[in-house]
C-alpha cells in the first residue's frame, strides 16, 4: 500500500507518498479499512517536526488520527460491522495510508448525508469537541461558552455542539475575517485574543482553551464562580503565570485533556458518546463538518504548509 511518510523530521519537504509495508489481516474484533480521506491536524505537523512521537504501538513515521473509508475486511467477533460498510473514526497514528487496521470499538458508521471526504473532517474535531465541552466540563443549556481559536476545526464543532444545546457561545481569533464566518454557525459573540478579557470578565461558564500559556491568565477572569477551564491546546505557549487567588474565590475548575494518548477502553467510550449524541445531530443536519480544503495525497507537503500558515477555515483533508 501507499501512505504519508516521514523521510527525516523537520520540514514540510520531508514527507513523501511512498509505498509501505501492507497491514496483517484483521485479528479478532479488528477491521481492515480501505481509507479514501483523512484529515490533518496540528498533532500531524508537530509529528513530522519531531516534537509530537506516536505512543507505543503506532508508526513513528506515517502519521494521521482520524479517517473516513469503507471496510475491506473484518476480523473475528466483529458483530457492528460489515465488510463494504462506510466508517470513520479515530485513531493514535497511521490514519494517512490506503489501509488502516483499527478496533472496531473506534468506529462509527458515516451518515448517508455525508460524502467520505466530508465524513474525514468530523473524527477529531467533533469527538474531542464533545467530549472536552459536554463530557468533562460538562456544560449545560443556557451557559456561556468561549471558544479560543474558534476558527478552528474542533473550535467550529465546539460552537456547533454548544449551539445546538441552547448556550450562549463567543469566540476569539487572531483573524477578523474568521470571526465572521463564524457568525453563519451561529456565534454571538466575536473577539480578537488581545481584547476578549475587558469584554467577558466573568461572564463565562466554561471556556474551551485551544490556544494555551497566551491567554491562560485572563481565562480565570473571564470565568464565572464554578467555572471550568479546559485545556486543549497550547500553541501559545505551554508556561504561564497566574493568580491561584482568582481559581480558590471562583471555586474554579481546571481541566486538561488530549484524546491520543487515551487508552484503548477511553477511546472507545467517547466514540460511543459520539454515536449516541453527534451523530445524530450529523444526520439531521443540525450540525456539519466544515472543510476548507482538499489535497491528494501525493500533495501532501503542500498540504503542511497550507495548515502551517494558518489560513484555514476548518479542516483540510488528504484524500486517497
Amino acid at each position: 500500500m501507499k501512505a504519508v511518510f516521514i523521510n527525516a523530521f523537520g520540514g514540510a519537504e520531508n514527507l513523501e507518498f511512498r509505498v509501505v509495508d501492507d497491514p496483517s489481516p484483521p485479528a479478532p474484533g479488528k477491521a481492515l479499512v480501505s481509507v479514501k480521506a483523512a484529515a490533518l491536524n496540528r498533532a500531524d505537523l508537530l509529528q513530522r517536526q519531531g516534537f509530537y512521537p506516536a505512543p507505543a504501538g503506532y508508526p513513528e513515521r506515517i502519521p494521521g488520527l482520524e479517517f473516513a473509508g469503507v471496510i475491506a475486511e473484518i476480523g473475528a467477533d466483529v458483530t457492528d460491522f460489515k465488510a463494504g460498510d462506510r466508517v470513520f473514526g479515530i485513531t493514535a497514528g497511521g490514519a494517512q495510508a490506503e489501509f488502516l487496521l483499527i478496533d472496531q470499538t473506534h468506529l462509527a458508521k458515516i451518515p448517508a448525508n455525508l460524502n467520505l471526504v466530508e465524513a474525514a473532517a468530523v473524527p477529531e474535531a467533533f469527538i474531542t469537541a464533545h467530549d472536552a465541552v459536554f463530557t468533562q466540563a460538562k456544560l449545560q443549556p443556557g451557559e456561556t461558552l468561549l471558544i479560543h481559536a474558534v476558527g478552528s476545526g474542533v473550535g467550529l464543532a465546539a460552537l456547533q455542539l454548544a449551539k445546538a444545546r441552547n448556550a450562549t457561545v463567543f469566540g476569539t481569533s487572531r483573524t477578523p475575517e474568521k470571526l465572521e464566518r463564524c457568525r453563519e454557525f451561529g456565534l454571538d459573540g466575536a473577539f480578537s485574543t488581545a481584547d476578549f478579557a475587558e469584554n467577558l470578565r466573568g461572564k463565562a461558564n466554561v471556556i474551551l482553551d485551544l490556544v494555551g500559556a497566551g491567554v491562560f491568565a485572563r481565562n480565570l477572569e473571564c470565568l464565572a464562580v464554578k467555572g471550568r477551564l479546559i485545556l486543549v491546546g497550547l500553541v501559545g505557549g505551554r508556561k504561564t503565570e497566574f493568580d491561584l487567588g482568582l481559581a480558590l474565590t471562583k471555586r474554579l475548575t481546571i481541566i486538561g485533556t488530549v484524546l491520543r494518548s487515551r487508552s484503548a477502553a477511553e477511546k472507545a467510550a467517547a466514540t460511543s458518546e459520539f454515536i449516541e449524541k453527534v451523530a445524530p445531530l450529523l444526520v439531521a443536519g443540525t450540525v456539519r463538518p466544515n472543510l476548507d480544503r482538499v489535497f491528494p495525497a501525493e500533495e501532501v507537503s503542500d498540504a503542511h504548509r497550507y495548515l502551517e500558515s494558518n489560513q484555514s477555515f476548518g479542516k483540510v483533508v488528504l484524500e486517497f
